[in-house]
C-alpha cells in the first residue's frame, strides 16, 4: 500500500548474514595480504556493508560497517589480537575504511529507498491507467464504480475500498477522502479507518488527485453521452412527427377534399336523383376512409406508448375475420375464404386482431390488382396459421424488410395508403403473442402468414 515499505527478510537474519559475510571476508584476507598491503584490503569488507545495506537498510548496514572494521583491527592491522593501533598509518587507513562503510551503507539505502519508490510510483501509473480504463469505458459511471474500489484495495493491498459519487461521513470504521472538482465535491473515498496516518497522508497525496480527474472526465462523458441519447431520441421523434404530419396532411385532406367536394354537389337544386345516390355512397365511403386513418393513428399512439394490452378472451378466429371483412364494406368477392372445420378457439383480444386482420385484408385487396383475395385459415397442430395472399406485383426483398414500419409504402403499384395498416397489424397480433411475416418476390402474389399459438382449452368450454 502506499507509504508501506515492501516486505523485507527477517532482521535477525539479516544479523546472522553480517556477521557471516564479515567472517569470511576476514578469513579471505588472509591469503590476499601475501599480494598486497593489508592496509589496502579493509575495501574488501565494502562488499559486506554493500549486501546487507541494500537487502536490510542503513542500519544494519552501519553496523555491520563498525563489525568490519573491529574485525579488520582485530584480526588484521599490527598488533593482532587487541583493539589497539600503534602505527599511525594503521589507524587513518582505519579511520578512512570506517567512513567509507558508512558512506558506501547510506548511497546503498538511498538507493534501494529510490528503487522502492520508483516501484510504487509504477504501480500507482499502473493503477491509474487501469481505473480509467474501468470509469471510462462503460456508459454509466456507477456501475464502475465497484470494480475501481475493488482493483484499488487490491493494487495498494488495503483491507477494503469504497466509491461513491457523493459526499460521505467518515466513522469510526471508515475514514473519508472527500474527492473535488474545483471548489465542489463529486465523491468520496473510503478506506479503513485504522489505515496508519502516512498510508492515508500518501493516499491523499498520490492517489486522490488522479481518481478526481479520472471522476471529472468519467462524468462529463457520462453527461456528453446522456446528451448523444437524448438528441438521438429527439430526432427520432422529430422524424416521426414529420412522417406523422405528411401522412396526416395528405391522407386526411383527400377524403375531406372528396366529402367537401360531394357535400356541395348535394346541396346543387340541379342534380338528379341517380347523381344524388351516388354523391351519398361517395361520401359514406371516404367517411369511412377517415374514420379508418383516424382509427389507425389512435391504434399506433396506443402502440407506440406501450398501452395497448389486450383483455384476452376465448374467441374464434374464423369469426374474427368474418367481422373484419364485413367492417371493411368492400364488394362481395373481394375476398376468397378457405377455413378448416372444427378450429379450436384462442385466447386473444377479439378487438385488436379484428383491427389486425382487417388491415391485412385491405392491404391485399388494394393491392390484389382487381383479383380476388385468398385467405386460409388452417390448424397445424399447436397453433394456427392464416394466410392473406394477394395476386398483385409483388414485393422485393429490401421493401419486404422495411414493410411493417410504420409510414413505409412500398410504392410498388401505386395505390394510396398511409403506410399505417401493416405496422398495426403486426403491433396487435404480435400483443397477443403471435407474429406475422411476409412472403413474395417482385412479379409474383405477396402472402402474408399469421402464427397464433393454441392453448388448452378447459374441459367446461368444451363441454358448451
Amino acid at each position: 500500500m502506499p507509504g508501506a515499505r515492501p516486505h523485507r527478510p527477517p532482521l535477525l537474519l539479516g544479523a546472522g548474514v553480517g556477521a557471516l559475510a564479515v567472517g569470511l571476508t576476514t578469513l579471505l584476507i588472509y591469503p590476499l595480504a601475501d599480494v598486497a598491503p593489508v592496509t589496502s584490503l579493509g575495501v574488501v569488507y565494502l562488499v559486506s556493508v554493500l549486501l546487507v545495506s541494500s537487502v536490510w537498510g542503513g542500519g544494519l548496514g552501519v553496523a555491520t560497517a563498525f563489525a568490519s572494521a573491529a574485525a579488520f583491527n582485530w584480526f588484521h592491522i599490527p598488533p593482532t589480537g587487541r583493539f589497539t593501533i600503534r602505527d599511525g598509518e594503521h589507524l587513518v587507513a582505519l579511520v578512512i575504511f570506517l567512513i567509507t562503510a558508512i558512506v558506501v551503507s547510506q548511497l546503498a539505502e538511498r538507493g534501494r529507498q529510490r528503487a522502492q519508490e520508483a516501484q510504487e510510483r509504477r504501480r500507482e501509473a499502473d493503477l491509474a491507467a487501469e481505473m480509467a480504463r474501468l470509469l471510462l469505458r462503460g456508459e454509466r459511471l456507477g456501475d464502475a464504480l465497484p470494480l475501481v474500489a475493488r482493483r484499488l484495495a487490491q493494487t495498494l493491498e488495503l483491507p477494503s475500498a469504497a466509491l461513491e459519487l457523493r459526499a460521505v461521513d467518515g466513522d469510526e470504521r471508515r475514514a473519508a477522502l472527500p474527492l473535488h472538482e474545483g471548489p465542489r465535491q463529486i465523491g468520496t473515498l473510503l478506506v479503513p479507518a485504522t489505515l496508519p496516518e502516512p498510508v492515508l497522508g500518501r493516499l491523499q497525496l498520490r492517489v486522490v488527485p488522479s481518481l478526481e480527474a479520472l471522476l471529472a472526465a468519467g462524468r462529463e462523458r457520462e453527461a456528453l453521452l446522456n446528451d448523444v441519447v437524448e438528441t438521438a431520441a429527439l430526432r427520432r421523434s422529430d422524424v416521426l412527427k414529420t412522417a406523422l404530419l405528411r401522412s396526416v396532411s395528405h391522407d386526411l385532406r383527400s377524403p375531406l377534399t372528396a366529402i367537401l367536394t360531394a357535400v356541395e354537389a348535394v346541396a346543387s337544386p340541379g342534380i338528379s336523383a341517380g347523381e344524388h345516390g351516388e354523391l351519398t355512397a361517395d361520401m359514406r365511403t371516404e367517411a369511412l376512409r377517415l374514420s379508418r386513418l383516424i382509427d389507425n393513428l389512435l391504434d399506433l399512439s396506443r402502440l407506440e406508448a406501450g398501452a395497448a394490452d389486450p383483455r384476452v378472451e376465448w374467441c374464434a378466429v374464423d369469426e374474427i375475420v368474418y367481422a373484419a371483412i364485413e367492417n371493411l364494406g368492400l364488394p362481395e368477392g373481394t375476398f376468397t375464404l378457405s377455413v378448416d372445420a372444427s378450429l379450436p378457439p384462442i385466447r386473444a383480444d377479439a378487438a385488436q386482431l379484428e383491427r389486425a386482420f382487417a388491415n391485412l385484408l385491405e392491404n391485399g385487396a388494394r393491392h390484389g390488382a382487381g383479383h380476388p383475395v385468398s385467405v386460409r385459415i388452417r390448424d397445424v397442430g399447436r397453433r394456427i396459421l392464416m394466410r392473406v395472399v394477394d395476386r398483385g406485383p409483388g414485393i422485393g426483398r429490401a421493401q419486404a424488410e422495411r414493410i411493417f414500419e410504420p409510414f413505409f409504402r412500398a410504392g410498388t403499384d401505386g395505390h394510396p395508403g398511409s403506410g399505417l395498416g401493416l405496422a398495426i397489424a403486426r403491433g396487435f397480433i404480435e400483443a397477443n403473442g403471435g407474429r406475422v411475416w411476409v412472403e413474395s418476390l417482385p412479379g409474383q402474389a405477396t402472402a402474408f402468414v399469421v402464427e397464433l399459438p393454441l392453448e388448452a382449452v378447459p374441459a367446461e368450454r368444451v363441454a358448451t
